[in-house]
């Protein structure tokens, strides 16, 4: 996995993991997250997950745990653009709206309900 430098700007820390974010790759997430959640004024987090090709139920964990602190330091953390596996994952876990997304994103027919 790979972190590319955080975009700032305005209170906003970005964060891009580029592969799978699992059990090998979490702990640099988990690195990353921590090191924005010290960002002086900080607003929000936003993780871009264009490039995350895998995610497993310790990425999930991560990123919960970061929403709640970013919560904790009167910050949000949003995710932006995640694949269809990715959504897969977060639609079937439940906590897409925890960490910013539309309760329909990713949902392959949102208006069959």
């Amino acid at each position: 996995m790979q972190l590319p430098t955080p975009g700032e700007g305005h209170g906003r820390v970005v964060l891009a993991p580029v592969g799978d974010l699992d059990i090998a790759t979490v702990p640099g997430l988990q690195r990353d997250l921590d090191e924005a959640l010290c960002h002086p004024g900080l607003l929000e987090i936003v993780v871009d997950l264009t490039a995350v090709t895998f995610l497993d139920s310790t990425g999930v964990a991560a990123l919960l745990r970061g929403a709640a602190e970013a919560v904790g330091r009167g910050a949000t953390l949003r995710l932006v653009d995640p694949q269809p596996v990715v959504s897969r994952v977060l639609r079937i876990t439940a906590v897409g709206r925890l960490l910013g997304l539309p309760d329909d994103y990713g949902d392959p027919a949102p208006w069959r309900r």
